[in-house]
Order: structure tokens, then sequence, then C-alpha cells
């Protein structure tokens, strides 16, 4: 079964990495590159997504669609990458997501 790992960034996450020396900032780095290469024989597709600040939103649903500048959602918690893994099932999709290193929240679904 494909899932998809979606790395969910919190503003406090953001904060922290940003206080961070750059040793520990290399060390965080080379901890996300390791859990890729760890994992490197179930993963499809990855990659790291652009700041939220280059987002433009279409918001369809009551007239003519807007578009906006800005993420797709109004909160503090943002996707800033994510993983396509080939896994026999959610409990391995689940296995792989606790390993992750870096942001807090790891979102997982299947891909259809």
């Amino acid at each position: 079964m494909k899932y998809v790992l979606m790395f969910v960034e919190t503003e406090e996450f953001a904060q922290r990495l940003q206080a961070m020396g750059e040793l520990e900032q290399q060390a965080a780095y080379a901890a996300v590159g390791q859990w890729f290469a760890d994992h490197a024989d179930k993963i499809t597709h990855h990659t790291h997504l652009a700041p939220v600040h280059t987002a433009t939103t279409v918001r369809l649903g009551q007239g003519e669609p807007v578009v906006t500048d800005g993420p797709f959602v109004e909160g503090k918690e943002v996707v800033s990458g994510f993983a396509e893994v080939e896994v026999a099932d959610l409990d391995e999709a689940l296995k792989i997501a606790r390993s992750w290193p870096a942001c807090p929240v790891v979102e997982i679904r299947p891909v259809s």
C-alpha cells in the first residue's frame, strides 16, 4: 500500500530550529538525512516544500473562486514537506512515522 507522510511544522518547532546554533542545526538536518537513508527502501518520492509565505490558495464553493496569498488553512501548523512510502500496511507506515526526527506532527494518508 502507498501512504503519504506529511510533515507538519508548528510555530514552536520553527522557533526552536531557528534559535539553534549552527552545529545544532547541522545535527538536526543530519538526523533527517539519516531518517531518509534508513527508510530509502520504502520511500518512493519525497520533497521539501517552499516556505508557507510562498503559498497561493484558491478557495472554492461560494460564488467565484477567490485567490489569496498564503497557506491553505488558517492555523499555526503548516505542511513543510512529504514522503510517499510503499509499505505492507498502516502499521508499517506508523512505525516509519514514529521515527521521524524533525517536525512534531506527521499526518499519514493512504494514496488512492
